[in-house]
């Protein structure tokens, strides 16, 4: 039988079949893939093969195959700096939602989260939430980083889950697809898909007054059905989301408007740093490139990123 992997508990997978059938699901043995070094061999958004064994009058599934993945997450493993944990697979887009303040979204976190998109190939659309609690300096704020990262071709939403606008925007893009939702906790995560689909009620703890942070009470990665035809998987909180085994001479390649300069690059392996007749510098100094993307670069391609705190956002 086949089916997909709606939720993993590190032992147990909930697995649903095209005839709406759900059964729970183990592995027989050690599951190893090729190329990944990862805590969990199987991941929410998996599609696997499973055989059905009754035990006590109890029916259940040995999973046997795993689908080739079209994309998958992935972060670092706490304790296992070698490995890495797959938060899920097969996913067609992830909703980075980004707020000016309270709590506030930097630049260095959008591009780096951007750039590990890139590189996994998974379509992000970026979502400026709270814009009606905005001042006008900040809106304008928001306007000028939805310039920026329009011009290299994401998509950029200004919304409110709070009162609702273009939440149905939001919910048109959902249709027929797998959706994650990231951010730093507290941005709105929880209350913009609620808001989508009342009926789900996502459990999130309110702010933290003494850390300004939301506490998710996730446990484990889930996927679920919603009324309008489109899948989400909500996912516990990730700690150290950063960049994963990237070499120096790629990181570039996951920047689009870097990666269509290149080829004017004097030197084939041009990291635009201090390389002479080097395009990406040459359009930083016409305003053609954004200095604040091109900053971002370089603390990547130095690794700053590993000291960057990132244990105050999450994905859902």
């Amino acid at each position: 039988m086949t089916g997909l992997v709606y939720k993993s508990t590190g032992s147990w997978y909930t697995v649903k079949t095209n005839l709406g059938a759900t059964y729970q699901c183990r592995i027989k043995g050690k599951f190893r893939l090729k190329g990944i070094k990862s805590t969990n061999p199987i991941a929410v958004g998996d599609i696997v093969d499973f055989e059905l064994e009754t035990n006590n009058d109890e029916v259940t599934g040995v999973i046997h195959t795993i689908h080739d993945r079209t994309n998958y997450i992935v972060r670092k493993s706490v304790n296992l700096s070698k490995q890495t944990h797959i938060i899920a697979s097969n996913v067609d887009q992830v909703f980075l939602l980004i707020t000016i303040d309270n709590p506030p979204t930097f630049t260095s976190f959008i591009d780096r989260f951007l750039v590990t998109a890139e590189a996994y190939a998974v379509k992000t659309i970026l979502l400026f939430n709270k814009v009606d609690t905005y001042s006008e300096d900040t809106l304008d704020e928001v306007r000028y980083l939805a310039h920026v990262y329009r011009k290299i071709g994401y998509e950029c939403i200004g919304i409110s889950a709070e009162t609702g606008k273009n939440v149905d925007k939001v919910k048109s893009l959902m249709i027929d697809k797998v959706s994650m939702f990231a951010g730093h906790s507290g941005v709105g995560k929880s209350t913009l898909v609620n808001a989508i689909e009342s009926g789900l009620d996502l459990k999130t703890k309110a702010i933290s007054t003494q850390h300004s942070q939301g506490q998710h009470t996730t446990t484990f990665a889930e996927m679920f059905d919603l009324s309008f035809d489109a899948k989400i998987i909500d996912t516990p909180g990730i700690k150290g989301f950063g960049i994963v085994d990237m070499d120096k001479e790629e990181v570039g390649d996951y920047f689009p408007e870097f990666f269509e300069l290149k080829q004017n690059c004097k030197f084939n392996n041009c990291l635009h740093v201090e390389e002479p007749k080097c395009a990406v510098k040459e359009a930083l100094d016409k305003d053609e490139v954004s200095y604040s993307r091109y900053r971002s670069y370089l603390q990547i391609l130095e690794g700053e990123d590993e000291h960057y705190r990132t244990d105050n956002w999450d994905v859902e």
